[in-house]
C-alpha cells in the first residue's frame, strides 16, 4: 500500500482542500462539464445547483440555487443556470448534484466553478 499517493489536504491551506471525487482530478474544461451534466441527464436524475461561500465550503450545508430543475433534460438550460449562479455569486463555490429519485440518494455531486482563493 505504500505506492498509495497522499494528497496533502489542509484545513489551513485553502488551495489543498478536496471537496469530492472530481477535486482530485485534474480541472474539468467545459466540454468535461458538459458531458458530466449530459451523464446526470442520460441516468434520468434531477439536476440541481447549490453554492456557499469559499470559507464555509466544509460544512454540510450549501445554499441551493433555485429549485431542483426536475424533469429537465436539456444540457444547455441547465449549464446556463449554473452560470447565473456563478455571476450572481462569482466568490462563491458553485457545484452541480445529480439527485437519483429511484435510490433517494445522490447519483452525481461535482464543484463546477471554484470561488476566489482556489
Amino acid at each position: 500500500m505504500s505506492d498509495i499517493q497522499d494528497y496533502p489536504s489542509r484545513a489551513n491551506d485553502p488551495k489543498s482542500r478536496k471537496f469530492e471525487t472530481f477535486s482530485y482530478l485534474p480541472k474539468m474544461d467545459a466540454k468535461r462539464i458538459r458531458a458530466q451534466v449530459a451523464y446526470i441527464v442520460s441516468q434520468g436524475w434531477n439536476p440541481a445547483i447549490e453554492h456557499i461561500e469559499t470559507d464555509r465550503a466544509a460544512i454540510d450545508y450549501w445554499y441551493m440555487w433555485k429549485l431542483p430543475m426536475f424533469g429537465e433534460k436539456d444540457v444547455d438550460a441547465i449549464l446556463a443556470e449554473a452560470e447565473k449562479c456563478h455571476k450572481a455569486n462569482p466568490d462563491n463555490h458553485v457545484r452541480l448534484i445529480g439527485y437519483d429519485n429511484l435510490k433517494q440518494s445522490l447519483g452525481a455531486s461535482m464543484v463546477i466553478y471554484r470561488g476566489k482563493g482556489y
